[in-house]
C-alpha cells in the first residue's frame, strides 16, 4: 500500500497548499491512501465542515484532528455525521466522535487510521499508550488490516519516539503532529514500522509556526495578551511523509519525507 501523512494544514495557505499540490501528487505517486491533521486548517484554530470538505475535494480520504478539535463549536455535531475526520482516541468516553477510522479501499484492503493525544504539556487526557494497545487487539497489522497508521499529537518529542518504540511492529506508520516543524528523522524502526516525529505544518513557513509574525513576536517580547495570532498568508509549503508498505505483512518497505512548494526545501519520493 502506498500512503502519505500530511502535517497540521494550518489556515488559508495550508489549504491551499493542499488543493494546489495534492491532486498531482496523489497521481504521481499512485497513492491509495492520503490522512492530513485538519485541527488548525480554519483560521488556525479549528476545523470547520465546509473546510474539511475541501480537504476531502483535493484528495484527503482521512483528517485526524488534536487539542483545537473543538474551537469550532460547528464540529461537534458535524463529527458524529462524518466518520472520516476523527479525534483522539484518549478523550474521555462520551465525547462526540471516534478516534479511529477503518478505511477500506475499492479492491478490498483496508486501513486502519488512528489519532491519539500526547499528555507530556498538553491537556490531561487518558493514557494514550494504553487505549492504542486496547483498540490494536481488535485490528491486527497484516491480518485483519493491510495498514495501520497513527498520528500522535503531541508537544514532547520524547513522548513521541517513546510512543513509536512501543508500536513498533504493529502500525505500519508512527508519525507525530503538533509542533509544526518537520523533523529530519524519518526512518523505518526495528521491527518494521515507519516513524517521523513531526510531519511538519501545511502552511505559511514565514511565520511562528504558521502564525503571523508581529503578533506572535509581541507576545514573547511584552509577556502580556495581546491581538490573538492570525494565520500567515504567504505561499504555502505542504509537508509529510511518504510510505510504501508490504501488503502482506503490513509493515514499511520505505519512508521518505514531502515537502512541496513554499519556502522549504524540497522534498519528492524518487
Amino acid at each position: 500500500m502506498r500512503l502519505a501523512f500530511l502535517g497540521d494544514v494550518l489556515g488559508r495557505a495550508g489549504r491551499d497548499a493542499i488543493t494546489q499540490h495534492l491532486p498531482a501528487l496523489r497521481t504521481s505517486l499512485r497513492l491509495d491512501v492520503v490522512v492530513a491533521n485538519g485541527e488548525n486548517a480554519s483560521h488556525g484554530y479549528g476545523l470547520s465542515p465546509s473546510n474539511a470538505d475541501d480537504l476531502f475535494r483535493a484528495g484527503v480520504d482521512v483528517i485526524t484532528l488534536g487539542n483545537h478539535a473543538w474551537d469550532r463549536r460547528d464540529m461537534i455535531a458535524h463529527i458524529g455525521q462524518t466518520p472520516r475526520i476523527i479525534r483522539p482516541l484518549n478523550y474521555p468516553q462520551g465525547t462526540p466522535g471516534q478516534g479511529y477510522h477503518l478505511l477500506s479501499l475499492a479492491d478490498g484492503r483496508r486501513a486502519l487510521v488512528v489519532n491519539v493525544m500526547g499528555r507530556l504539556f498538553m491537556d490531561a487526557l487518558d493514557d494514550p499508550f494504553r487505549v492504542t494497545a486496547e483498540l490494536l487487539t481488535r485490528y491486527k497489522l497484516g491480518a485483519s488490516v493491510q495498514a495501520v497508521i497513527i498520528d500522535i499529537h503531541g508537544e514532547a518529542t520524547s513522548e513521541k519516539m517513546a510512543f513509536g518504540h512501543v508500536f513498533d511492529g504493529h502500525a505500519s506508520l508512527v508519525v507525530g503532529t503538533h509542533t509544526h516543524v518537520p523533523t529530519a528523522d524519518a526512518r523505518i524502526l526495528s521491527n518494521g514500522t515507519a516513524y517521523q516525529t513531526d510531519a511538519g505544518m501545511c502552511g505559511d513557513y514565514d511565520s511562528v509556526i504558521g502564525m503571523g509574525k508581529t503578533a506572535s513576536i509581541s507576545r514573547f517580547l511584552k509577556k502580556m495578551p495581546g491581538e490573538r495570532p492570525q494565520p500567515a498568508e504567504g505561499e504555502g509549503t505542504m509537508c509529510g511523509v511518504f510510505v510504501e508498505t508490504d501488503d502482506k505483512t503490513g509493515l514499511a518497505k520505505s519512508v521518505q519525507p514531502i515537502r512541496v512548494g513554499g519556502l522549504l526545501a524540497q522534498a519528492l519520493p524518487a
